[in-house]
């Protein structure tokens, strides 16, 4: 008598701890570059990378802002239905109530973020990855000084590439 109710006991203990473990699901939510800021479903949470939890259940969804100085605003959703949840499976077998948990998020959500067009080090970029003449190049880069996206010496810098080339 005194095992079976050890047995019960261990039962309903292991089967809760399935239960509740099986409803949470995290994920980490990472940028290129790092330290954007980070808003989820409008409220701002910190900066990434950003390790986010919650228990909502198959076929939510949050939605995701993220922001960093000379950058475009990025807004994307991540629903929770990316992954199968085997414990909240197992869970269900005991109690019906886990299987709105099945599904969890991937473990890592990567985002890469595109420079603004007005970014020096993006137009730098561009600057010296165009084809084209090196006139078109040059014109192109004294555009850039003339607009103040280059200093007078990253001016010269780059002159002296197109020229060498």
């Amino acid at each position: 008598m005194q095992k079976s109710l050890k047995l019960k006991f261990f039962s309903v203990l292991m089967s809760g701890a399935v239960l509740f473990a099986s409803c949470s699901s995290s994920t980490l939510i990472e940028t290129n570059p790092v330290g954007a800021k980070l808003y989820l479903d409008g409220e701002p949470v910190g900066t990434t990378p950003y390790t986010h939890s919650d228990t909502k259940i198959v076929g939510s969804s949050t939605n995701i802002r993220l922001e960093k100085a000379g950058y475009e605003p990025l807004n994307v959703a991540m629903s929770r239905n990316e992954q199968v949840d085997v414990g909240a499976i197992i869970g269900g077998l005991f109690v019906w109530v886990p299987f709105l948990w099945i599904m969890k998020y991937k473990p890592v959500h990567r985002y890469e973020m595109v420079p603004l067009s007005g970014n020096a080090s993006y137009q730098q970029e561009r600057a010296i990855t165009l084809t084209g003449s090196k006139a078109d190049k040059l014109k192109e880069l004294k555009e850039l000084l003339d607009q103040n996206i280059l200093t007078k010496e990253e001016f010269e810098t780059e002159k002296a590439k197109v020229l060498a080339e």
